[in-house]
Formats: structure tokens, C-alpha cells, sequence
């Protein structure tokens, strides 16, 4: 097995500041502080990656990395939701310098902005620019039905808070370099993990959408999770989950024999917790970083901050 390549003990917090931001959205429960651990995970295979496959892709922090960095031959991003699927099908098709400039010329006020998200798009890029911009002003990037505008926002900008037209355009023209590693199939999770379960050199990275205290934060967040861990127990190749850490998900794993780590990260409030990865084998992780079991039953853990 390969070694695995500097990365942060478990029990710190990522400075997401020290990754690279290549995904236009901004999400809730968003796994850029997750990067430096799927590096880690892909290097340390035996085998390289023949393709990575993220079965609900959402902003797809995880694959792109992958494709730039050369961490898999290929990234397969799976999305159901009509509307991310029209950021990844322009962006990866042909409209993803329209939809650079379209983002680089808005005048964002929040009148403009109740226009375009009162509006029907009746093409792909018109929905995909609209999702940009209901993604970038609705509190937390949150997409699904109820998400109001920002408020005070940050260093309070109100509305412009989190809106970056020339980053963004330039993650776009990023994105669209790497068109000829990186396929979209807008569809089921569920199904792109059973028709390529066989394939014993994918990978899948699996961040299942889910809600917060009764909160739907995505639009497609029923999923049935008993049936996504007897899936992944089945399939040829590798995997790597990552979930919240609650006592339902940690028995779900041991149901499954799947090992769990606890490694900690930040809110969108700045608040330190922990999230669980899951997979078969984690031997790849510093055992040294976890010490101090706290949930002894479902092996050494690192504890909640």
C-alpha cells in the first residue's frame, strides 16, 4: 500500500483557507475541509484510481480535486437535482465560458436578483446562471424551497456578501479545462453505485445529503441510508463516506463492519465538531491520532469539540 502524503491529525480542524476553492457553490455542510483527507485516501490505494465516481456530486469539491490533481484517471459527478445538473451540463458542455461572462457582467442588487429568481429559465445556462445566483444569495447557499436572502451577510455586505463575480468566473474557466476528465450524468446515486459496482478499480466518495434538526437543506434529501451502506458493502472497488457523526449512523456502520474515525471540522457558524468517514479500511489515518476512544463500541474515536 502507498503512503499516505502529509495531511492533518483527525484531531485538528482544517484551515479550508490552505485548500484550493475550485467549486462555484457555496453549500451547507460544504467538504472543502475534507480535501486534505481524500487526498490522502487516493494515494494510498494499491491501485490508482482508474475513475472516481461521486454519486451525489452537489458542488463536487472532492471530484475536481481529483481531476486536477491527477488523483484518478477519470471523475464521474452524479446529481439528481434539475437544477445543480444545469450548472454541471453547462459548465462541462459547451456553456461554461457564457456562463463566466454572464456571472462577470451581473449588476447584483437585490432587485436584479428577485427578478432573475422570479423568473421561469427556458434554457439549461438561463437555469444554471439562476442557480448561481439563488445559490450565492440565499442564506447558507441553501437551494431548497424556503432559503431566504441574506440579511446583514458578512462584514455586513447584505445580499453581495458571498458575491465574487471574477472568482467564480474564474473557477468556471477552470472547471471547463478540465471537461476532458470529468463526465456528468444527472441521475440517481443510488443507481451509478449499482451499475458500477463490479469495477474493481472505481472509487466512490459518497456524501449523501441529509437534514439538520428536521431542516431540509437540499431539495433531495430522502435517502434511504440502510440500502446505500448494504450497497457499498457489496461493491468490487473502494470507497469513502462521510456522514454526520450520531449514534444512528455509527451502529448503521457496525451493522455493515465498516470502520468509522470521528475527525473534526468547522461550521458555516465557526463552531468546532466532528464528522464520521466510513469505509472498509482506515488504516490509511494516523492510528496515533486516536487515542482516546469515546464511543469504544464502534472502535477508537476522536472526541467531539
Amino acid at each position: 500500500m502507498g503512503v499516505a502524503l502529509s495531511m492533518p491529525e483527525p484531531t485538528k480542524v482544517v484551515n479550508v483557507a490552505s485548500v484550493p476553492q475550485r467549486s462555484p457553490f457555496r453549500y451547507p455542510g460544504g467538504k472543502t475541509w475534507l480535501v486534505p483527507y481524500a487526498r490522502a485516501w487516493l494515494r494510498s490505494r494499491r491501485d490508482h484510481v482508474e475513475e472516481l465516481i461521486e454519486p451525489f456530486a452537489g458542488g463536487a469539491i472532492i471530484g475536481l480535486t481529483a481531476a486536477c490533481e491527477g488523483l484518478a484517471d477519470r471523475v464521474t459527478l452524479v446529481e439528481i437535482d434539475p437544477d445543480i445538473a444545469a450548472v454541471w451540463l453547462t459548465m462541462l458542455n459547451g456553456g461554461g465560458p457564457w456562463l463566466a461572462e454572464k456571472i462577470a457582467g451581473f449588476k447584483l442588487t437585490r432587485e436584479s436578483v428577485t427578478e432573475i429568481l422570479s423568473s421561469h429559465p427556458g434554457s439549461t445556462r438561463d437555469r444554471a446562471f439562476a442557480t448561481i445566483i439563488r445559490n450565492r444569495v440565499q442564506r447558507g447557499g441553501i437551494l431548497a424551497p424556503g432559503a431566504g436572502l441574506l440579511k446583514k451577510g458578512e462584514n455586513g455586505k447584505g445580499i453581495r456578501s458571498r458575491w465574487y463575480p471574477e472568482t467564480l468566473a474564474k473557477r468556471i474557466f477552470n472547471i471547463v479545462a478540465t471537461r476532458d476528465r470529468v463526465n456528468f450524468v444527472q441521475g440517481d446515486g443510488l443507481e451509478s453505485v449499482a451499475r458500477n459496482a463490479h469495477r474493481k478499480r472505481v472509487a466512490f466518495f459518497v456524501d449523501p445529503p441529509y437534514t439538520v434538526a428536521g431542516k431540509r437543506l437540499y431539495k433531495f434529501s430522502d435517502i434511504d441510508h440502510a440500502r446505500l451502506f448494504g450497497m457499498l458493502s457489496r461493491v468490487a472497488g473502494d470507497f469513502l463516506m462521510t456522514y454526520d457523526n450520531t449514534e444512528e449512523i455509527r451502529h448503521l456502520a457496525s451493522d455493515f463492519q465498516f470502520e468509522t474515525r470521528a475527525v473534526a471540522m468547522k461550521n458555516t457558524h465557526h463552531a468546532r465538531m466532528t464528522e464520521l468517514l466510513i469505509g472498509r479500511d482506515l488504516q490509511w489515518l494516523n492510528p496515533r491520532c486516536f487515542s482516546q476512544p469515546v464511543f469504544p463500541e464502534f472502535g477508537p474515536q476522536t472526541p467531539p469539540g
